[in-house]
């Protein structure tokens, strides 16, 4: 019996270093400004500030500056979770984003933006309290991951209904962690993607949108230790979105959009590379994600320098309870959202956004099994915007 215990601990520990994010759909952030979260991370058919390069570049053409748009603020990730009880002690994380985009003539833009993408991590003191006394006590386990995107991008205008837009992908990914079983210091490597955007004015209240980015290729987090090099491949999964944003009369705005993000292809097993056989790391990562289906709609009213929007995301835990054993260090289950956003005008060219979202409690438990995972979620988004 202890045996088996140590055995799941090690499970646990190793599926805590390879996925330790608590983001929100998933591992991956809903909404990377205080615009977007607003809107639900609704945001693929119309753009709401220059961000839209890391969503959909085509939404570029939509922002109506005359020569430039920049945009920055951060996001504080507020994610308290439990493993069988037991507490998380690091609780708060900064998403910094920066965008700026830039009108060249009538019908080509170009844009840059930088954002935290995935990531943060678990400070968990012990995963089995109930079973101290024992052989193994206080199963510790501390992480850290980052994922940072970097992308430069380009829109086309073909014509005045349809837009055509591509960024390059360039990902910096850090990961570190440490548990009973053994240490890895911290890693970063690079991968490399991109993603196709366009957007289609159906009439004058409606228009469509449609986005997909590439799986980003990241070179294997090696780790070089006392017994060798320990390596595996964790890659960025690819995506696929689509929007509808309506205009029923003027100063609101509705979209709704669905998301897919492939997970399985990236997330359901991982080969351990350990040639010097370094003890408690297992030879497979089973972390059997699947694929998940987002659905987000938002609304947005201008009241003069005032606008109000209201947000709603919903995705299906890519976590089933059949995978909790290999998830303990992986609370990525989120599944309900709800968003308040509020964007004030300062003048002509400066603007300020707040947004403020709630992610629901969720809580699994193994089929068959005690082990729990459960997490609730408060984001809070900042941004400052400048046009002209």
């Amino acid at each position: 019996m202890n045996k088996q215990i140590l055995a799941t601990a090690v499970a646990a520990a190793a599926c805590t270093f390879a996925i330790n994010a608590h983001a929100t759909n998933g591992d991956q952030m809903f909404a990377l400004s205080a615009a977007q979260a607003g809107m639900g991370g609704a945001t693929v058919a119309q753009a709401q500030d220059a961000a839209t390069i890391l969503v959909n570049p085509a939404g570029m053409a939509d922002l109506g500056m005359k020569d430039v748009r920049m945009d920055l603020g951060f996001g504080l990730l507020n994610p308290p979770r439990e493993v069988n009880g037991q507490e998380s002690d690091s609780n708060w994380y900064m998403m910094p984003t920066g965008a700026a985009a830039f009108n060249v003539n009538d019908r080509l833009f170009l844009g840059m933006a930088l954002s935290g993408i995935a990531g943060m991590g678990v400070n968990v003191d012990d995963i089995y309290p109930l079973l101290e006394p024992g052989p193994a006590p206080d199963q510790a386990i501390v992480t850290t991951k980052q994922v940072f995107r970097f992308s430069p991008a380009a829109a086309f205008k073909v014509n005045d209904a349809l837009t055509l837009g591509a960024s390059l992908n360039i990902v910096n990914q850090s990961l570190a962690m440490s548990t009973p079983q053994f240490s890895l210091p911290q890693n970063q490597q690079f991968g490399f993607g991109a993603t196709l955007g366009a957007t289609y004015k159906i009439n004058p209240m409606l228009q469509a949108g449609l986005t997909y980015t590439t799986k980003t290729d990241i070179s294997d987090m090696e780790y070089n230790t006392s017994d060798g090099t320990v390596s595996f491949d964790m890659d960025m999964p690819a995506t696929v979105a689509a929007g509808l944003a309506f205009r029923p009369m003027p100063g609101l705005l509705v979209e709704f959009d669905v998301k897919r993000i492939f997970f399985n292809d990236v997330m359901d097993r991982i080969k351990v590379d350990n040639p010097g056989a370094l003890a408690g790391v297992p030879p497979e990562l089973t972390f059997g994600w699947d694929d998940q289906t987002v659905y987000s709609i938002g609304v947005k009213k201008e009241m003069g320098p005032m606008a109000v929007s209201f947000g709603y995301n919903y995705g299906k835990s890519p976590i089933g309870r059949e995978d909790v054993d290999s998830n303990l260090g992986s609370t990525a289950i989120i599944e309900h959202h709800l968003s308040f956003g509020l964007t004030r005008k300062f003048s002509d060219k400066v603007s300020g956004s707040f947004a403020y979202t709630h992610a629901f409690e969720n809580e699994l438990t193994q089929a068959g099994g005690t082990n729990t995972i459960k997490i609730s979620q408060n984001q809070y988004n900042f941004n400052i915007s400048y046009k002209f």
